[in-house]
């Protein structure tokens, strides 16, 4: 008989600023769906996630303070961009115990059809790096958690024609319906030498890994708008800094011209503030029937609950407060 293959050891790595709860919700869940590893690099301090974190076999847990930084890059770069790659590749070089590792952010969820240990031994030993696409929520009631999700609608000629389907006021606007990345994030197996894992990618040498695989099985569940309410928390910082900041690539589409979504949101708020935002929110974000209806007759609706304070309370029960409400 054959000897049955060893599962591979999988991680994650999160570069974190974010409520105690979101942290070790992101934890849980991760731990839950078999991950050997999550390591948390957090932002800013947060005694209570550190020692949440720091006493679970599964996590390891690192705070990016000035000596952290300076011993990592030499200084805290200004950017969370470069932030979250430096503590990636960091977490890359550091755990080469592990077969594979993925980054992600503390709003990203990875989910499957199949354990995530089994997708990853099922891939050719020729792959280096499997990408894993989003799915978007829908947005639900501030404190609620969503139940459904927009799946990623492949690139091809019939993508600009859904979405605009989809969305018909704003969907020329939208990358792929989506707020957010329609490009996902990546597991990067660990063998390899002189890596660098960027927000999207990796690279080996200054060269972006070519021999990449996309997964059927995994996707990426993304609250990147949990609620209005959540929406305009993050708002402010995304429109600077962040996934709306200006500068960023606009959605293809001919008949609008080169608009991004920094150029549209100006726009809408230029007479009434915020609430200018708020037939966009409705018509591209929110949990309502219509839209539910639109996605799942195109085979784009996504129902699941994530079950995220069942899983905080399972891992982290000795922590104050996680079996309460949000």
């Amino acid at each position: 008989l054959k000897p049955t293959p060893q599962a591979p050891r999988w991680g994650v790595v999160a570069t974190v600023k974010a409520p105690t709860r979101e942290t070790l919700r992101f934890a849980a869940h991760h731990i839950d769906a078999g991950a050997d590893l999550v390591h948390i690099y957090l932002d800013a301090p947060d005694p209570e996630a550190f020692a949440a974190l720091d006493d679970h076999p599964n996590c390891r847990v690192t705070v990016c303070d000035d000596a952290y930084w300076k011993t990592c890059v030499g200084q805290r770069p200004a950017m969370v961009e470069p932030r979250q790659s430096a503590n990636a590749s960091h977490a890359y070089r550091r755990h080469a115990d592990l077969d594979w590792i993925a980054h992600l952010d503390v709003d990203e969820f990875l989910v499957g059809a199949r354990p995530v240990g089994e997708t990853l031994a099922a891939l050719p030993d020729d792959i280096d790096t499997v990408r894993v696409r989003p799915m978007e929520a829908l947005a639900v009631g501030d404190g609620q958690q969503p139940q459904a999700f927009k799946d990623y609608v492949p690139t091809g000629p019939a993508r600009i024609p859904t979405i605009t389907q989809l969305y018909p006021t704003y969907g020329a606007y939208v990358h792929g319906g989506f707020l957010s990345h329609v490009a996902g994030k990546v597991f990067v197996r660990t063998s390899l030498d002189q890596v660098k894992i960027r927000i999207h990618n990796a690279f080996q040498k200054g060269e972006a890994l070519q021999r990449e695989a996309e997964s059927d099985d995994l996707r990426l569940a993304h609250l990147h708008a949990t609620s209005w309410e959540d929406w305009q928390r993050s708002y402010p910082f995304r429109l600077g800094q962040g996934s709306y900041r200006p500068g960023l690539k606009p959605a293809p589409h001919a008949e609008i011209g080169a608009v991004t979504l920094n150029d549209l949101f100006s726009v809408l708020t230029e007479d009434d503030g915020v609430a200018g935002l708020r037939p966009f929110f409705e018509e591209v974000c929110a949990d309502t029937p219509e839209l539910r209806a639109r996605l799942r007759a195109r085979n784009l609706l996504v129902e699941l609950d994530l079950e995220l304070d069942a899983k905080l309370t399972h891992h982290f029960s000795k922590v104050k407060g996680v079996s309460t409400s949000v």
